[in-house]
């Protein structure tokens, strides 16, 4: 953990009052909840242990390394096996309602295991809880259930956990909104040497299909001067590689009084000494700018790789969506990106049997995905989402329909992609080496500046290194290579 987080909390006095300003009320609460459960530990002769369960994107990720460090920093051990874990924490998504009918699924097998084991400690959390009829669910359908709280006060946990040891009760700590960003508190990264940071919250867009502005709140960026100490004390800690987070982080700065933009921000976050790499996700193609294309340009630690969300190819369907863009603009752009960085690499997210899709608007999808060459694409079939907009609209496409077109997206997407992304076999990159391969154990695999995936031999010493790759063969969304002398 951070020394002077941890300072801080060992100079907390638990006789005193309960501090009333941020982080400082946190710590009293952490270094409370570490007496509570060195004595049901030692109670039990055992380490108690839990379990956080993420669904849904990048930003919940980065809330559920939060929640794990604060966990793991009141005396918790991680674990993975929910059944017999004495704290079981779901970080919910809602984008889509099949989402939440996992969660509740999840929920009814939990229920058997706390009939056997009484003092397990249950807690949700994230997207799902800011909508009303879920928390109200809950309550009645799912009393067993010890902790609910919402997307904007992750940071409660250590208060909220207190208050369950202590009372009798369910505890619901829902927030409509806040103006309040705690990062200094304990954090448990999945990989010691890259993590996500996040530089915004909420989003304004209000895209049609998207429940999010309505879980996540407005937009809020983060100063710059908070940013770029966080990641200075990530750099001196081990991380190589911060990945900047936030819903459309195009719009970064708008709500500052400085009206710093990302480009900027970038540039900033490229000085500081140690850090090898910038990643960033998610930008709008509506709010990509000339600066920001120069930025990457212009840094070589910003990595050669944007994420560029299209959705549809259809102008009519992109503004049924509120995408607040045309089909020709997004070609535009596509074209701009790479004139400026030709061999950058740049992927998207894509929308299948959106309401009213005909079949002239799927055909302007795959024209732009042809015409876009991408590395990859997400492909989404549309789900129906009660609270949004799209949800209400007439053309709702039929299953068949829609999973015909799913289908050739994605051979279209694969034709394309693998085609594309062959350009770079024969070449030397640099990869980060992430992890052990999943199917060999002999190999390690990693990612090049560009975001693709690339295995080679070699062992366990070389993660969270950078290593010269000379790529031997594409096999479509990654490669085979050779570590070099």
């Amino acid at each position: 953990m951070d020394t002077t987080i941890e300072n801080m909390i060992n100079s907390i006095d638990l006789s005193a009052p309960v501090p009333e300003y941020e982080p400082m009320r946190q710590y009293y609460y952490l270094k409370a909840c570490r007496k509570i459960v060195k004595e049901k530990s030692e109670a039990l002769n055992r380490p108690l242990t839990a379990v956080v369960s993420t669904f849904g994107c990048q930003m919940n990720a980065r809330d559920s390394e939060k929640l794990l460090g604060i966990l793991k920093d009141i005396g918790y051990q991680e674990s993975d096996d929910e059944e017999n874990a004495d704290f079981v924490i779901y970080n919910t998504c809602t984008v889509r309602e099949n989402a939440n009918l996992r969660v509740y699924g999840r929920l009814g097998q939990l229920k058997k295991v706390k009939r056997a084991n009484v003092e397990m400690i249950i807690a949700m959390c994230g997207c799902m809880m800011q909508e009303p009829e879920v928390v109200e669910k809950i309550k009645t359908s799912y009393k067993f259930v010890d902790i609910v709280f919402g997307t904007f006060n992750i940071f409660k946990l250590a208060e909220l956990m207190y208050m369950c040891f202590t009372g009798d009760e369910q505890v619901i700590d829902i927030w409509d909104s806040t103006k309040e960003v705690v990062e200094e508190l304990p954090t448990s990264r999945k990989y010691p040497f890259k993590s996500g940071v996040n530089i915004m919250f909420g989003c304004n867009n209000f895209c049609t299909y998207c429940i999010v502005p309505y879980v996540r709140g407005r937009e809020k960026s983060r100063e710059p001067k908070e940013i770029i100490r966080e990641i200075e004390r990530l750099v001196s800690d081990g991380v190589k590689e911060v990945m900047l987070l936030g819903q459309n982080v195009n719009s970064y700065g708008k709500t500052l009084d400085d009206n710093v933009t990302f480009a900027e921000l970038l540039r900033e976050i490229a000085k500081i000494d140690g850090l090898e790499r910038i990643r960033f996700m998610t930008p709008h193609p509506k709010d990509l700018s000339d600066e920001l294309i120069e930025a990457i340009r212009d840094n070589s630690k910003i990595c050669n790789h944007i994420h560029l969300p299209l959705q549809s190819g259809s102008s009519r369907l992109l503004k049924l969506m509120n995408r607040q863009y045309t089909k020709e603009h997004y070609l535009e752009l596509v074209d701009k990106i790479r004139n400026t960085i030709p061999d950058i690499s740049i992927t998207t997210d894509i929308i299948v049997g959106f309401p009213g899709e005909t079949e002239e608007d799927f055909e302007d999808t795959l024209d732009v995905v042809r015409k876009a060459k991408y590395d990859s694409a997400y492909t989404f079939i549309y789900s129906k989402r009660t609270g949004t907009p799209a949800a209400k609209m007439d053309g709702q496409v039929s299953e068949d329909i829609v999973k015909d077109r799913f289908n050739r997206l994605l051979a279209t997407v694969s034709e394309v992609s693998h085609e594309h992304i062959k350009r770079y076999e024969g070449m030397d990159m640099d990869v980060l080496v992430e992890d052990i391969d999943d199917h060999d154990n002999t190999f390690v695999t990693g990612r090049m500046t560009n975001n693709i995936l690339v295995h080679f031999k070699g062992d366990k010493e070389l993660i969270g290194s950078i290593v010269n790759v000379h790529l031997d063969e594409c096999k479509g969304f990654y490669y085979m290579g050779t570590k070099n002398d």
